[in-house]
């Protein structure tokens, strides 16, 4: 890629040149983060969908426990995402 020359380009096209480079790197950054996101979301599933390696025949209050942290902490991202509960305006 090349470069502007500070001294001989004018200086709307290196803000113009500036900007576009600052909005890629956001673009990147953006898909990065939902990458991750949708990481965590598969392995989430995956871990629910085996009843979070809870057996029937061991289940006890703790793992009730467990899923209500995971939930209040799920509700909290909801909630932030949709408007509701505490961001709802």
């Amino acid at each position: 890629m090349t470069r502007l020359n500070p001294q001989t380009t004018p200086r709307h096209q290196l803000r113009a040149e500036k900007a576009r480079r600052n909005k890629e790197a956001a673009v990147n950054a953006f898909i990065g983060k939902k990458a991750e996101i949708d990481e965590m979301l598969a392995r989430l599933q995956r871990l629910s969908d085996d009843h979070f390696n809870a057996h029937p025949d061991e289940l006890n209050w703790g793992h009730v426990g467990t899923l209500e942290h995971y939930a209040s902490l799920l509700k909290r991202i909801t909630d932030s995402a949709f408007g509701e509960g505490e961001y709802a305006e």
